[in-house]
């Protein structure tokens, strides 16, 4: 399947009142050893400055793959990703390494900590990693403070509960004050009362910090919480 048989040239839009994250006519195709999957089958979405949206669709939707390419870590077969109405795929590379660095904040389903760090020196790196300058301590304080993570400030990330490392995980987006959060599956490894905790966490990311919080997910209960549920289905919004 060629790409040019997929694409269609978007239509005139206005440039001026974009939005926090738009897809438009997106595509995506794999290809290994001669064959091609279309993961994304000409996704269009728009999601606006301060909400919090979820990404809800079954196993192999195409949610995933839209993640990655609103976090620049993937490009589009064909279609535009723009980011606070900036187009990725007009970006050099040094432009899209400060982008990621400073608007974009990633919670994946696991793995997003320094296990032999504490959850303190996790926010704080994740802050200098990311060239932040200035009073970064305060903002580590104010971060783990509105994550109810005082008590387990100076305790090495690896011995957090699941619920507690994806809060450090979120506190470490607040104190980037990064614009745009991207929430791969965020709770899918915890229970009842765990993910509670992290679904109020990112409410809290969206109204207290002015995040844009986008949630990929395949459960009814987290869409539940958020503004607006896009559902995916076969790399399309219906």
């Amino acid at each position: 399947m060629e790409v040019a048989s997929l694409y269609r040239e978007p239509e005139q839009r206005d440039e001026i009142a974009f939005g926090a994250l738009e897809f438009h006519d997106v595509f995506k195709i794999f290809r290994a050893g001669g064959a091609e999957t279309v993961a994304l089958r000409g996704l269009d979405l728009r999601v606006e400055p301060r909400e919090l949206v979820a990404l809800l669709g079954p196993s192999g939707s195409g949610k995933s793959t839209a993640l990655h390419l609103a976090a620049a870590l993937d490009e589009p077969s064909a279609g535009d990703v723009r980011v606070f109405g900036s187009s990725l795929s007009r970006l050099s590379e040094q432009e899209l390494a400060d982008h990621r660095a400073r608007r974009i904040a990633i919670v994946f389903q696991s793995g997003n900590l320094w296990s032999e760090l504490s959850a303190r020196e996790n926010v704080l790196l994740g802050l200098r990693l990311a060239g932040r300058r200035g009073r970064l301590r305060d903002a580590v304080e104010r971060a783990l403070d509105a994550f109810d993570l005082q008590r387990r400030e100076s305790q090495r990330a690896g011995t957090l509960s699941g619920g507690e490392q994806q809060r450090v995980a979120i506190a470490a987006a607040a104190a980037r004050e990064a614009p745009l959060v991207l929430a791969d599956e965020p709770t899918a490894e915890l229970d009842a009362r765990s993910e509670q905790a992290v679904l109020r966490a990112l409410r809290r990311l969206r109204e207290e910090f002015a995040s844009t919080v986008v949630v990929v997910t395949h459960s009814a209960r987290v869409a539940e919480s958020a503004d607006r549920v896009i559902e995916i289905r076969d790399g399309a919004a219906v």
